[in-house]
């Protein structure tokens, strides 16, 4: 079965997404996309060969005969709106984080999904997929390490532009971080602390860089995150779990070391697109295999909630300087 695919939203990952759909995976194919800037959308169609028709606006899009599941790649206000509709119409919906920019939204996608009565939505958490944070929570899982006491992390990137503004660096940053983090250890947040060290000398005015977010869980591990975003020397992901009898340190991406003028180096992806390039591969094509066969698994609308809860607290945490509570409601039996 061939899985017909609308894409909304056709900026930088809406196209990253159509090209690896159309020229990486299997069984689905782009036939209808739309954008704000309907240019852009045809230019995209044209650079990737497609025959797709453009949309004037997404919900047409959702309503469209030929579409069998939706992919939400617009900017993050409107991301609500498209997967309630696509759920509304009984369509799968894959949408890139943020579910929601509140976590009401993300709460409004979860009780029509459960009024729907099966899972319709797949969240963009795209480090599940990716191999190292894999064998990491394969060892986990395993307790190889036995019981996990804390978690050592940054995400860094080399620099960020004028438009992103503090609290941007929980919501588009740290996000991807209380996801995984949530998942490696099949727990939950209790409270948030937010700490600026000294200011980087490239951060511009609007944004307070770096930030150490100190993350305490219902099991009692400590998590410390340092999310430098105007770093300067790349794109940088790090992990670290100590447990009670070991640590797991997340694989450094691979790269060509070289011996030259009396010194060994390697590479540092500057691009957060190539790091994680090989899990978009993958969470896409399980969604599409998912579309296919009736039943899509992944990251979920409750991983959507609870991750925007945990953000909010964090952004509560940089305006207050204190250690701030996070509450999170029970998880209905429909996301067990």
């Amino acid at each position: 079965m061939t899985v017909r695919i609308g894409v909304i939203g056709t900026g930088m990952i809406g196209e990253e997404h159509s090209r690896r759909i159309t020229q990486t995976l299997t069984d689905g194919e782009i036939v209808a996309v739309t954008d704000v800037n309907a240019e852009q959308a045809q230019r995209m169609a044209d650079n990737l060969g497609l025959s797709a028709k453009v949309y004037d606006n997404g919900q047409d899009l959702i309503k469209a005969d030929d579409v069998d599941a939706v992919l939400v790649t617009s900017w993050g206000p409107t991301h609500e709106e498209y997967v309630l509709a696509a759920i509304e119409a009984g369509k799968y919906v894959f949408c890139e984080k943020p579910l929601a920019t509140t976590a009401e939204g993300c709460r409004n996608i979860i009780d029509a999904e459960i009024q729907a009565g099966k899972r319709m939505v797949q969240v963009g958490f795209m480090r599940r997929y990716d191999s190292g944070y894999k064998m990491m929570k394969d060892v986990i899982d395993a307790n190889k390490l036995g019981e996990p006491l804390m978690i050592h992390a940054a995400h860094r990137n080399p620099e960020v532009p004028e438009r992103y503004v503090t609290p941007m660096a929980i919501h588009d940053t740290l996000i991807h971080e209380l996801d995984t983090f949530r998942w490696l250890l099949d727990d939950d947040y209790k409270s948030a602390q937010v700490i600026f060290p000294r200011k980087t000398r490239h951060a511009h005015s609007k944004v307070e860089d770096p930030q150490m977010v100190l993350l305490e869980t219902v099991k009692g591990v400590r998590i410390d995150v340092e999310v430098f975003v105007n770093c300067q020397y790349g794109y940088d992901i790090q992990c670290s779990v100590v447990g009670e009898e070991g640590i797991a340190n997340l694989p450094e991406p691979q790269s060509l070391q070289y011996r030259q003028a009396g010194k060994l180096s390697s590479d540092i992806l500057q691009d957060w697109k190539k790091r994680f390039n090989d899990a978009f591969d993958v969470e896409l094509q399980a969604f599409i295999d998912g579309v296919a066969n009736g039943e899509i698994g992944g990251p979920s609308s409750w991983d959507g909630y609870a991750a925007a809860i945990a953000g909010d607290v964090c952004v509560k945490a940089q305006e207050s300087g204190q250690i701030e509570s996070i509450e999170m409601p029970e998880r209905p039996g429909f996301y067990a």
